[in-house]
This record gives C-alpha cells, structure tokens and sequence, in this order.
C-alpha cells in the first residue's frame, strides 16, 4: 500500500511540473499573439494602397503587359510555397498547413503539372526530407517574427523562378489568421496575378494617379512590389497564426493537467483512506487479541 502512494505522490508532481511549463508556453503565447495580431493590422493598410495602385494601373485605356500578369500557353511547373512554424506545441497547426499543400499538389498533378516545393520553418523542412521529398529551396528563423527583408529574399526567389521559365505558376500555402480562436488553411494563386478590371463605381472613390514615366513602367516596378507585400502579410497571418494556434494547445494542455492531478488527488486519497483503515482494523485486531489471550 505504501509503494502505491509513493507512486501516485510521484505522478502527482510530474504532472504538476508539466503543467506549469505548459501554463507558461500559454501565457508567452497569448502575449505574442497580440503583438503578432498588431503587425498584421500595421501591414494591412499597405497591401491595401498597393491593390489599389495596381488596380487603378491595370484600369487604365493604356495598353500594358507584364509577364506577372499573362498566363503561360502551356503550364508544365508550379512553384508551391509552404509556410509552417519553426517550433512545434502548436496543436494541428502544422498539420493543417502540410495537409492543405497535399492537396494543392495533387490538384496539380492530377492536371499533369509538376509541384516544385519552397518551404519556410523547420516543422515544413524536415517533414519534406523526412519523405525524401525534393526541395527546391527553404528557410528556417522567419517564422515567429517575419522581417520584410527576409520575406523579400523569399519573394525574389520565386519570383527568379518564374522569370527564368524554371515553373509557370506560383501558388502559396498559409494559414490565415481570422481571429483569435479561428485560424485556417489556405492556398492561393499568386502568379500569374489576376487584375480584374472592372468599370462598376467602387465604395470608395480610387485617388487619380498620374503615371510617370508611363503607366507601363509604374507597372513594371509595382507588381514585385505587390507579390512581396502578399507573401510578407501571408507571413504575418501565419506567425499569428501560429501564436494563437499553441496558446489554444497549451491551454488545452493546462486543463487536462488540472483534471489529471484531481483524478490522481481522488486516487491517493481513496488508497490513504484504505491504508488507515487497514491499520486501524489491525490495532483493533491487536487489542482484541490481547484481550483474549489475557482472560
């Protein structure tokens, strides 16, 4: 009986330790969730006045080309990129995320196009190596906090990529931050860009640019400008994302701790009372023993 309370006592504490390290990735994560879910609000505006730009571009009566901008006759290649965390005790974060890009890339397949993989966070990378999966290029340390200038360099890559003829379409693989308890996998065309021109009077009215050199040029330098700023707050939803997503998990775990070290408390309570009980019927069977033995 005492060995049996020794080892409820033990597993009492190892899950009271446990639960404070997951009640502390819980409250850093809810701290870098609001600093995260401020970021991609700063960001938003941004992407915004660039759409915008690139819309009123686009609307013009000038005609204007841009490879960004004109699917290929014949799409052999598509450049996928996957966004996934660095860390791991995010829940289904990750999970999500390589789920969605399975199926993006069996989309392509099944159109006979081939899947080429950028992959960022360290979670992405090795679950592609572990399966021998080829990559065409990857990044680890952007994850928790994304930097433009390092999601410039993520951008520009693919951006190469498609230039140089090396895959025809980009697509991206994200989660997308909605809110503090919704987050979801999603996957998007990036390149070819779809402009949609439209003559119908928007809610609010589009400012009047006046294009210098040419409509033409502001084109040409505003596309890569619009594929970064996409990636960049793509970035910024996932990192979010990713806060919320573990801040959930490590609460969940939190709870279930809670309920684990009542139901072992009950366990060694139950197992202390019979243990008194056993010596107190002892004694008494001690006494009554001596009780006979002396009449």
């Amino acid at each position: 009986m005492a060995a049996q309370l020794r080892v409820v006592r033990r597993r009492i504490r190892t899950v009271q330790s446990t639960q404070k390290i997951t009640r502390a990735f819980e409250l850093i994560s809810a701290s870098r969730v609001v600093r995260a879910q401020q970021r991609v609000e700063a960001s938003r505006p941004y992407t915004s006045q660039v759409t915008q730009a690139l819309t009123s571009v686009a609307n013009t009566e000038v005609t204007i080309s841009h490879p960004l901008l004109e699917p290929r006759a014949e799409v052999k290649a598509a450049g996928v990129l996957v966004v996934t965390s660095d860390r791991g005790l995010a829940g289904p974060y990750n999970a999500n995320v390589l789920r969605t890009a399975a199926e993006l890339m069996a989309r392509l397949q099944a159109d006979g196009i081939e899947p080429r993989l950028y992959v960022t966070g360290r979670k992405g990378v090795g679950y592609y190596r572990f399966r021998r999966r080829e990559l065409a290029e990857s990044w680890t340390g952007l994850a928790d906090r994304p930097e433009y200038d390092d999601v410039k360099q993520v951008a520009d890559t693919m951006l190469e990529a498609f230039l140089d003829h090396e895959v025809d379409e980009l697509h991206m693989v994200y989660t997308d931050y909605v809110s503090a308890g919704t987050q979801r996998a999603v996957a998007q065309r990036i390149i070819p860009l779809v402009v949609e021109e439209t003559s119908e009077r928007p809610p609010e009215p589009i400012p009047m640019y006046i294009y210098e050199p040419d409509a033409q040029a502001v084109l040409d330098a505003l596309l890569p400008r619009y594929v970064e700023a996409r990636v960049f707050t793509a970035m910024l939803e996932a990192a979010a994302s990713e806060h919320a997503a573990r801040r959930r998990a490590m609460k969940a775990a939190t709870d279930n701790a809670t309920e684990l070290i009542e139901d072992l408390t009950r366990e060694y309570n139950q197992a202390r009372q019979a243990e008194i009980t056993q010596e107190i019927m002892e004694i008494v069977g001690g006494a009554e023993a001596l009780q006979t033995s002396g009449s």
